[in-house]
Parts: structure tokens; sequence; C-alpha cells
């Protein structure tokens, strides 16, 4: 291939350090290793929505509900902060969260500033190429042991997955104003191995509601 054709003279460099994370030739690099009773999470989708109108849904934290799982209710109690509550196995887990960088349109990042919860992550929008709607990044950051990780997989969702199943929560509601459910669907004995997936997936965490 001719190089003349390989050349962008007028594009910008690509930044090595992105919101969401490093970034090397225009694509991010895996999120942290994870260690020292840190675990950590990134993962995108394309959503057929304008970034200002997903910024707006997800900015919205009273309606997580809607489509985070296990969360039972938010309450705002500053223009930044929030009260988050959580129902994990039968057991109330509280927090409050504090929003760090507030980008219209383009970027959220939190914390959380104090409960049973240690974690902090941030939601990138970017528009995609060609008015093909928004594709959404979620990088997350959770501390906690790996015992205690390794719990969550047999009792609930782990906390990677948790992260992954909501943001196609988020889409589905997104785009369609409803999230499809598995839970009660008939099928046959899924052996041991189906089983085991089963609970690593927590394909028994109530969906949620997807109301508006």
């Amino acid at each position: 291939m001719s190089p003349a054709l390989n050349e962008k003279p007028h594009a910008e460099a690509p930044p090595a350090m992105g919101p969401a994370g490093m970034i090397v030739d225009g694509r991010y690099l895996p999120p942290p290793e994870d260690k020292d009773g840190k675990l950590w999470v990134r993962t995108s989708t394309l959503i057929q929505a304008a970034p200002q109108d997903l910024y707006a849904m997800w900015r919205n934290v009273e309606t997580a509900p809607n489509w985070q799982e296990q969360i039972t209710k938010v309450v705002m109690t500053g223009e930044r902060t929030s009260h988050w509550v959580m129902d994990s196995d039968g057991k109330t887990i509280e927090w409050d969260s504090e929003v760090l960088a507030d980008e219209p349109g383009r970027r959220i990042a939190w914390r959380s500033i104090g409960g049973d919860s240690n974690n902090a992550g941030e939601v990138i929008f970017e528009e995609a190429p060609g008015g093909r709607g928004t594709t959404v990044t979620v990088l997350q950051e959770f501390r906690m042991g790996k015992l205690a990780s390794a719990w969550e997989t047999f009792v609930g969702r782990n906390p990677k997955q948790a992260v992954i199943e909501n943001l196609r929560h988020f889409k589905a509601l997104a785009e369609t104003g409803e999230i499809p459910r598995i839970q009660r669907q008939p099928h046959g004995d899924r052996g041991l191995i189906g089983k085991m997936k089963s609970s690593s997936y927590g394909e028994k965490i109530p969906t949620p509601s997807g109301s508006n």
C-alpha cells in the first residue's frame, strides 16, 4: 500500500491517556491488573441514542434502580452527592457517592465516600462515526479481597459481571424502553456445569424493573 494512503496530515495524534484509561494507537489498553484487594473492569457498548440523552439518563441517579441490579433505592443528598441502598442476598448494603467530574453529554466520574461499599468509576459517552449512535464505555474499580469476590461469585453476582450486565440493561432501556427478562422461562436440567455457570453469572438475580 502506498505510504500516502496511510498518512493523515490533518489528523490529531491520539492521546496517551484517556478518561477511561490508557490509549495506544487509538485503542484502550486492558484495565489495571487485579491485585491488593482491587478489582477493575471496563466494558463498552454501542447504543442507538444521542450522547446527551444517555448522559441525562445516567446522571439521573435516582432512577438507577430501574436498570442497575440489586439497587433498591438512590436518593440525591446534594448537587453532587447521593445515598445508595443495595439488597445483596437478603443483606442491605448502603453507601454514599460523590460525583468527581461532570461533563454534560460526555463524561461522569464518581467515587464512594463512606458506607459499606468502596468503589469508584466513570462512564464516557462518545458519538459513533457516521451518526451510528453512541459508544458508552464504563471503567469501574472495586476494593475488596479475593475471597470476598469469590464468595460473591457463588452467592450473587461477581462485581465485574454486574457492571457488564448493568450496561446491557442500560442499553436495552435506552433503546427500547424495557429490559428483557429470562427469569422463570422453562428449561430442562442444565447439569452440573450449567448450574455452576448459572451461579457464576448470577442468573438468579432479579432483573431490574426497567420502568421509567
